[in-house]
């Protein structure tokens, strides 16, 4: 499965277990993840892809650039530039709603400030919709203050406090 973001010439396709090591490299490339993650050790990296990819319920995107700059030029593989993960929550409030669920949203140094932010997160709430979500959630770090500028850009509303205990 993969869409074609137009505006910024990215497919966004289903992770593979290929996209592991990439993936961790942007989850480590900012002030957070610099300290949680750990990209010389992909054990629980791939641990966690394998439990992922078994889910029908969660989804684990990226985004890649197509090598070559001729239009439909795709042969190759391309340089994953971002991704996200989309996980579908069934539950009873709300009517017995199904909510989409964002998460882990990244994107390369090399490609911030180009828009593609934007359209990582417009597709995931297209593709929510897409799988019969009624609403979309996310949660951003507090320290992240840009980030929350950037989503209430998007139409996204501070509606609730967020809470987490480590175990």
């Amino acid at each position: 499965m993969f869409s074609r973001l137009s505006a910024v010439n990215i497919i966004m396709r289903k992770a593979t277990s290929e996209d592991v090591p990439r993936i961790v490299e942007l989850l480590a490339d900012d002030m957070l993840g610099a300290q949680r993650e750990n990209p010389a050790d992909l054990t629980p990296y791939r641990d966690a892809f394998a439990r992922l990819d078994a889910d029908p319920y969660q989804h684990l995107f990226v985004a890649e650039r197509p090598r070559g700059t001729g239009e439909g030029d795709e042969e190759g593989p391309g340089r994953v530039v971002g991704t996200l993960q989309l996980s579908i929550l069934h539950g009873l409030s709300r009517q017995g709603a199904t909510r989409g669920l964002i998460e882990a949203v990244r994107v390369g140094a090399e490609e911030r400030g180009s828009g593609l932010g934007t359209e990582l997160v417009t597709w995931a709430v297209e593709e929510a919709g897409r799988r019969g979500c009624a609403l979309v959630q996310l949660t951003s770090d507090a320290a992240r203050t840009d980030a929350r500028r950037f989503y209430e850009r998007l139409g996204f509303t501070a509606s609730h406090i967020g809470f987490k205990m480590p175990l």
